[in-house]
C-alpha cells in the first residue's frame, strides 16, 4: 500500500468517525475492488458519468429518495426532487416542496408515482406533517395533504408509502390513508393497537402494529385491505420482537429485532418468511443473523424504519445476503454472497467473495439476476464495481468497473446511502445533503453516475 493510500485512508477513516457516517464496527476493515475468480471478461469501463452537486447548508438535511424512469434519474434533494437525464446533465425538471425531505416510497409504482413525507417550513418546520403524491414521469406534484386530529391539528408522521393504490402514512401513534387520487380513506383516530408503519407494493399493504407496552411491545404484522384497512391475515412476531423491518411484501419477509440480547445482528437478529393467504398467517422459516463475533451477515435495518433496511436482495423463493466474514476460513475474500431458501431458511448457495473487497446485494434486475456492489477501495485506491449473480449456479459476473480516480469520492458513500443499477448505469446518492467536510479538500457530491455512456 503506498503511502498516499494510508494517508488517505486515515483521513477517510477519521472524517467517517466523526461525521458518524462511518460503517459500523463489524470486522470487515477496508473494502477493496480485487479480483477473483469469478468472471470479468463481460465487465465494461465506466466512467464517471454526472454529479448532482451538494446544496449549501450548515447542518445536515433529510434528502432521502432516488429512482430511475425510462427517461430520468430523479434525486431527493433540499426541499425539492430533481429529474436529471439518465445519463447525468442538467436538471430536466424540478419539484419544489415546501421544506426538508422527512421520507420517501422506496420504490415507484408501475406508473411511476412515489409518496414523499416532508416539513412544512413556513408553518412548522421541526416535524413531518405533509404527505405528497409525485409522478416521476411527468416530474410534478400531484397532490399535498395533511390529517388532522378532532382538534385540527395536524398529524406527525415518520414514514410513508404506496401498497395497492393507497398512499399510508405512520408516524407516533397515528396513521391515515389515501387514495392516489388523493381521496382520504381513513383518519388518524384512537386504537387499542397503534400502527408502527406501512410496507407496500402494487398489489399489498402490509401494516405493523404494537399491540403490547413500552416495556413489552407485541408487534403484530397484518396484511389489509389497502380501500378499507380490513385485515385480511394477521400474524404474530416472536415476543420480544422490538423493532420489525419488512423487506419484501411477496414473499412476506420481514427482519425482527431481538434487542440487545441478541448482539451483531445490525437491526435484524433474524429473518421470518410468513404465509398471509389465510386469516391466521403462518411462519414458513426464519433465518438468524446472530453468530460469530459480528453476527454472520452484513447489512443494515434502522433500529425504527419498518422498509428501511439496505444490503439485502430478495427474489420469488430466496433471500440473499452478504456475510460479514468469508464462509469458507480458506478464502482470500472479505465476505461472501449467500442465497438463503425462503420455505426452509436453509443455505441452498453461495458465491465467494472477492480478494481485497466487499461484496453486498443491492437488487434483482428484470431478468431475475441478483445485483451486488462492490465497495470502492481505500487501500487500493480502486473504483467500486457491479456484479451480477445468476441465481441457479451462484456463478457471478462482473458487468462494471468503475474508474480508479474517483475512488475517493465513491468510498465517502458509506452508510445512508442508496445505491440502484438501471441501464447499465450505477447511480449512488447520500440520504442527507450535508456541509462541508473539514477533513477532506474535494467536494463531496449529493448523487454520481458510472456508466460507459
Amino acid at each position: 500500500m503506498s503511502r498516499k493510500a494510508a494517508a488517505l485512508g486515515s483521513l477517510l477513516a477519521a472524517a467517517l468517525l466523526l461525521s458518524g457516517c462511518g460503517e459500523s464496527d463489524d470486522g470487515s476493515g477496508g473494502s477493496g475492488s480485487g479480483t477473483d475468480d469469478g468472471s470479468e471478461s463481460a465487465a465494461v469501463e465506466a466512467k464517471l458519468l454526472g454529479q448532482v452537486p451538494m446544496a449549501k447548508v450548515k447542518d445536515m438535511v433529510g434528502a432521502m429518495g432516488m429512482w430511475t424512469t425510462d427517461k430520468n434519474f430523479v434525486k431527493a434533494d433540499l426541499n425539492k426532487i430533481v429529474g436529471y437525464p439518465l445519463a447525468g446533465g442538467k436538471a430536466e425538471w424540478t419539484v419544489p416542496l415546501g421544506g426538508e425531505v422527512c421520507w420517501t416510497s422506496p420504490e415507484p409504482t408501475k406508473d411511476g408515482l412515489v409518496a414523499v413525507l416532508f416539513q412544512n417550513a413556513k408553518k412548522d418546520p421541526s416535524v413531518c406533517t405533509e404527505v405528497g403524491l409525485v409522478d416521476l414521469n411527468k416530474g410534478k406534484l400531484l397532490w399535498q395533504k395533511q390529517a388532522t386530529d378532532e382538534y385540527g391539528s395536524a398529524q406527525m408522521f415518520d414514514e410513508v408509502t404506496i401498497g395497492g393504490g393507497t398512499v399510508a402514512a405512520a408516524g407516533s401513534l397515528t396513521d391515515a390513508g389515501w387514495k392516489v387520487s388523493g381521496e382520504p380513506l381513513w383518519k388518524p383516530s384512537d386504537e387499542k393497537c397503534p400502527v408502527e408503519g406501512y410496507a407496500g407494493s402494487d398489489e399489498k399493504l402490509i401494516a405493523l402494529r404494537d399491540c403490547g407496552e413500552v416495556d413489552s411491545p407485541q408487534l403484530t404484522l397484518q396484511t389489509v385491505d389497502p380501500a378499507t384497512k380490513a385485515v385480511k391475515s394477521t400474524y404474530k412476531l416472536p415476543a420480544g420482537t422490538e423493532n420489525a423491518h419488512v423487506v419484501s411484501t411477496d414473499p412476506l419477509v420481514v427482519g425482527a429485532d431481538g434487542g440487545d440480547a441478541k448482539k451483531g445482528s445490525s437491526g435484524a437478529s433474524e429473518f421470518l418468511t410468513i404465509d398471509d393467504s389465510g386469516a391466521q398467517g403462518k411462519l414458513l422459516s426464519t433465518i438468524s443473523t446472530v453468530g460469530g463475533k459480528y453476527g454472520k451477515y452484513k447489512l443494515d435495518c434502522p433500529a425504527t424504519e419498518v422498509t428501511g433496511c439496505q444490503q439485502i436482495a430478495v427474489t420469488k423463493d430466496t433471500l440473499f445476503l452478504g456475510t460479514s466474514e468469508p464462509a469458507s476460513a480458506s478464502s482470500d475474500a472479505e465476505n461472501d454472497l449467500v442465497a438463503l431458501d425462503l420455505k426452509t431458511g436453509k443455505q441452498k448457495g453461495k458465491a465467494e467473495g472477492v480478494d481485497g473487497g466487499h461484496l453486498t446485494p443491492v437488487g434483482v434486475a428484470d431478468d431475475g439476476k441478483v445485483i451486488a456492489y462492490q465497495e470502492a477501495s481505500v487501500v487500493d485506491e480502486a473504483g467500486g464495481a457491479v456484479w451480477e449473480l445468476d441465481p441457479t449456479t451462484y456463478k457471478k459476473t462482473k458487468i462494471q468497473q468503475n474508474p480508479s480516480a474517483s475512488w475517493e469520492m465513491e468510498a465517502r458513500f458509506t452508510t445512508e446511502r442508496r445505491i440502484l443499477f438501471a441501464g447499465e448505469r450505477l447511480y449512488i446518492g447520500g440520504e442527507h445533503v450535508t456541509a462541508p467536510s473539514t477533513v477532506f479538500k474535494k467536494k463531496q457530491p449529493l448523487a454520481a453516475i458510472f456508466g460507459a455512456k
